[in-house]
């Protein structure tokens, strides 16, 4: 098993799944390095000639999404996202946070895709795979130059992150606001300070995240709450109280997704459960299984969110009796304006509508 190093979430670094040669360390008892300390960061330009993403998946509500960044500083080893790091050779484990990578251009690249003639308004998410706001966000802010090209278009957008550094761009978020252009979803996992800092190293504290929510309300920004991901026996008690306090401090709507684990994130996993929550390792493998069909983690759509089973049941009756006591609609968000978006004009040249 690997050494959890402070301010990292994986605790090994497995080999990338498509990757032919393979390496297994061997303990001869000759020799043996000092356990690292600390992982250095690396970030590299990525090179692109689009920016948005198109899914036709029936888990998620949005069919457009821009990921500014491939891999994540925040570490959470839970992050159903870090098998994409197996596409650049790189191990989902502690490469996927330590080695960036960032879309150069992406402002650029997203005006000349809004202004082809073919293109349709439609609310463009930010942060499905990896966050907008984790830290290397405060020196690049590619996020904030999509923002603005947002605003400069009256084109709509929903926002999904742990980061806090997102206020740097509330007067971005409030014009958008006003045109009804914008929702942000902050997602939430536990209220304890101590399991944030082994699940999810890197992101912001529970109370900066609440604090998100209370000032961009306050600013007019409409707001929700995403609890993700609950597991079982590790914060699936939290869940009213989370609830609670997002309500409190302004989410206006909720959802929750149940744990995922998917290709290597699922043994990656189970080394953090070994090493953090040693004794209750075996009983919160045990409750995943069950709600996926005994497996570690169902695929399928329609489950891989919400789960099946009796636990699963359980969750969804929790939640619905949570919200409506709350006074959170069920139903889904009214659509964000399309009517006003205003393609770019590119290169000085007006666009004709023909």
């Amino acid at each position: 098993m690997g050494t959890p190093i402070k301010g990292r979430g994986a605790l090994s670094s497995p080999q990338p799944r498509f990757v032919r040669t393979e390496v297994t360390a061997l303990d001869d008892g000759w020799y043996a390095e000092e356990a690292e300390q600390s992982l250095a960061t690396h970030v590299q330009a990525e090179a692109a000639r689009s920016v948005i993403s198109r899914n036709d998946s029936p888990d998620v509500p949005f069919s457009q999404s821009i990921n500014p960044y491939r891999g994540c500083e925040h570490g959470c080893i839970y992050c159903f996202a870090r098998p994409t790091h197996a596409y650049m050779d790189l191990s989902p484990g502690r490469d996927f946070e330590t080695h960036l990578f960032y879309k150069a251009g992406a402002a650029g690249l997203l005006r000349q895709e809004l202004a082809h003639p073919a293109y349709r308004c439609e609310p463009i998410t930010l942060g499905a795979n990896t966050d907008p706001y984790q830290p290397i966000e405060r020196q690049l802010q590619i996020t904030r130059s999509l923002l603005e090209v947002f605003v400069e278009t009256h084109h709509p957008v929903t926002i999904l992150t742990k980061g806090a550094l997102i206020l740097r761009d509330v007067e971005l978020l409030a014009q958008l606001a006003r045109e009804q252009l914008v929702r942000v979803y902050m997602s939430l996992t536990s209220l304890d300070n101590e399991l944030k800092r082994t699940l999810e190293p890197r992101t912001a504290a529970p109370a900066a995240r609440l604090r998100v929510l209370r000032e961009l309300t306050a600013a007019g920004v409409p707001c929700g709450v995403l609890i993700a991901p609950i597991i079982p026996a590790v914060n699936d008690a939290e869940l009213e109280q989370l609830l609670e306090a997002a309500v409190a401090n302004g989410a206006r709507r909720a959802g929750y997704v149940l744990l995922r684990l998917p290709h290597e994130v699922a043994p990656l996993f189970r080394e953090w459960l070994a090493a953090h929550m040693p004794e209750r390792a075996a009983h919160v493998m045990s409750l995943v299984q069950s709600a996926h069909g005994g497996h570690d983690y169902d695929a399928r759509f329609g489950q891989r969110m919400r789960g099946s089973g009796a636990w699963a049941e359980l969750l969804r009756a929790r939640f619905a009796l949570a919200t409506r006591r709350l006074g959170l609609p069920s139903t889904p968000a009214p659509p964000l304006s399309t009517h006003l978006f205003q393609p770019p004009a590119l290169g000085g040249q007006l666009r004709l509508e023909l």
